[in-house]
């Protein structure tokens, strides 16, 4: 099976089981699951959320996401629980399809790595 195939495969594998624990009837598009991983990430499930924090929580499962990749890297938990990462290395000018490969590869590998797919 091809690269392209197989994430593919993945990406719909893991969009079922999460819209099937998360959604009412609708699957979860890109940014509501980068929204869950902020969420696991920031360790707090079970709260109400102001709209920037809604961003912040994305801003750290894009941090997350893209760690093993090389660009970002975790620094610190401050005094409320948010973690914190530095840049690495700038991401590369990438087309908006690029983008949504990169992270969905990055998604998929991030729940790989704890058990939920395989």
């Amino acid at each position: 099976m091809s690269r392209d195939a197989q994430l593919k495969e993945r990406w719909e594998q893991l969009v079922t089981i999460l819209s099937d624990r998360f959604s009412q009837g609708e699957d979860l598009d890109l940014d509501a699951i980068i929204y869950l991983i902020g969420i696991q990430e920031l360790g707090k499930l079970h709260r109400e959320f102001k709209k920037d924090e809604k961003l912040n929580l994305m801003h750290i499962a894009i941090c997350r996401l893209l760690e093993p990749y090389g660009y970002y890297e975790f620094e610190f938990f401050d005094d409320e629980g948010w973690p914190h990462y530095k840049v690495k290395e700038e991401l590369p000018p990438l087309k908006a399809g690029e983008q949504s490969v990169l992270m969905k590869e990055a998604i998929v590998n991030y729940f790989i790595e704890r058990e939920l797919i395989k």
